[in-house]
């Protein structure tokens, strides 16, 4: 059959250093309600005051939000009005993602594509714990199984991933209509010989063209200037990383532009306890001795 809804929904607030994608949970009601919203109270975020701040509102928003898809499937007796969300945040010297679901945020950098994000996802869970290879993840008939999603669960659990920005970074944010179709190497392999402002859409077309089983919906972000001054990050305690690593942004007077574009395949294919977030940091300056 042919899904009638696009339940991919994205956000480019390129002059706030903001970026999304949402994917509404297929094989669920109203997928495309809870996406859409999900992009409605990103594009209401304070993104004023830097990354700490940013991802504090975020992460007060889709707390509420996900409380609201409960109520709202409840009254509608529906079992779930869910949708997975990655956001990309950058600020100074620094970069955070933020997501919940199995929505991707890619990094190439020096020609070596890694995913920063970890997809929630009950085969991921089996790789993790050594139970199904990498290979085999692809193809298991409960590939597409999420574990996380904002109103999926009673209480919502994000993850925020931290690192450090280089000149000619790209990001990559994509719903899975996208790594259903491209294997990582393919996906770098677009970044790499497209202009800034063609990749997302060279990349939704390379799904198209493999039969894109699901939407396609991706968001691409390079870093094209960036002048650096030289820094150390510390050791803050858990609750206070963001705010140290903001405070360090904030001391960077060199300038950086974000050149972003979005695509979205709006005529898909046929398809055949108490809120938890985790903080990690990734690539920050030496000095720091965090760990994961």
């Amino acid at each position: 059959m042919v899904r009638k809804v696009n339940e991919d929904a994205c956000l480019n607030r390129a002059e706030d250093g903001l970026w999304a994608v949402a994917d509404g949970m297929g094989g669920h009601a109203a997928g495309d309600v809870a996406s859409g919203r999900i992009i409605k109270e990103l594009a209401a975020a304070d993104a004023s005051d830097g990354l700490s701040s940013t991802a504090t509102d975020i992460e007060r928003r889709l707390i509420r939000l996900n409380l609201e898809l409960r109520e709202l499937a409840s009254s509608e007796n529906m079992s779930t009005i869910g949708s997975t969300v990655a956001a990309l945040l950058l600020a100074g010297k620094f970069g955070m993602c933020i997501w919940t679901g199995d929505s991707r945020v890619y990094r190439v950098r020096n020609g070596q594509i890694e995913q920063l994000s970890q997809d929630h996802a009950f085969v991921e869970d089996l790789v993790e714990k050594g139970i199904l290879s990498r290979e085999d993840a692809a193809g298991h008939p409960q590939s597409n199984l999420v574990t996380r999603a904002v109103g999926a669960q009673d209480h919502l659990k994000l993850d925020m991933e931290i690192f450090d920005l280089q000149d000619d970074d790209i990001f990559v944010l994509c719903s899975d209509g996208l790594d259903k179709e491209l294997s990582e190497q393919e996906i770098a392999a677009a970044t790499l010989s497209h202009a800034p402002d063609a990749i997302s859409q060279e990349l939704v077309n390379l799904a198209l063209a493999r039969g894109a089983r699901d939407n396609v919906t991706v968001a691409s972000v390079t870093v094209v200037a960036q002048q650096r001054q030289s820094a150390t990050a510390g050791n803050p305690a858990a609750d206070d990383e963001v705010k140290e690593l903001q405070r360090e942004a904030d001391e960077d007077t060199g300038a950086r532009t974000d050149f972003s574009r979005l695509a979205c395949n709006t005529n898909p294919s046929p398809i055949l306890d108490d809120e938890a977030v985790t903080v990690r940091r990734r690539d920050l300056p030496p000095g720091d001795t965090s760990k994961d």
